[in-house]
């Protein structure tokens, strides 16, 4: 695998313009989407109608449209991350919206429990809570994305904000204590 700086140096290539540079640097970002998409989903039910490869797709082709200059390859996952959180929030969002079939009336032959909330629910859920914490502190809400949308490491937090690796574990651990709070009432 290449050196962190190497990659940095890829992606600032690409965005030059440079095709060779987009098919260097392809694999190595592909690989490591994956393995975030993988990470992401793996708390998500079994048989997910989404499924990791297909985030990853959409997540890389929006990508290749961007036009950035890359701080470092921390800065280029953080990004990564926002777009995955849209995108599963989307996807959420159109579940739900089929679920709810417009003005078609549902009728059960049998009673059932429906559990309190279904994963996209809790999708969305997640989204609403990091957009008030965005409000109330921003990087907090920027570190529990790149942690839950883009499992990006504490190191690679810290590189991306530009703070150290225990500032980012500490304010994670409150994040995370404001999000259960907050997803629990």
């Amino acid at each position: 695998m290449q050196a962190p700086p190497e990659i940095t140096r890829l992606l600032n290539r690409w965005v030059d313009g440079d095709a060779e540079a987009l098919d260097q640097v392809t694999p190595i970002v592909y690989e490591e989407l994956k393995r975030i998409a993988r990470g992401v989903f793996s708390g998500e039910r079994p048989g997910h109608t989404l499924q990791p490869t297909a985030i990853v797709h959409e997540a890389y082709a929006k990508l290749i449209g961007v036009d950035v200059t890359w701080q470092n390859r921390a800065h280029f996952y953080a990004l990564a991350a926002r777009m995955m959180r849209r995108l599963l929030v989307n996807y959420a969002n159109s579940r739900n919206a089929e679920k709810r079939g417009g003005d078609v009336l549902r009728v059960t032959l049998e009673e059932r429990r429906i559990p309190d909330r279904q994963p996209d629910e809790d999708v969305l859920a997640l989204d609403a809570a990091l957009a008030e914490l965005a409000t109330l502190d921003p990087r907090k809400a920027q570190i529990l994305e790149m942690h839950y949308f883009g499992g990006l490491t504490l190191a690679e937090a810290a590189t991306a904000l530009a703070i150290s690796e225990s500032t980012v574990g500490r304010e994670l651990r409150v994040a995370k204590a404001w999000l259960r709070k907050e997803l629990d009432d």
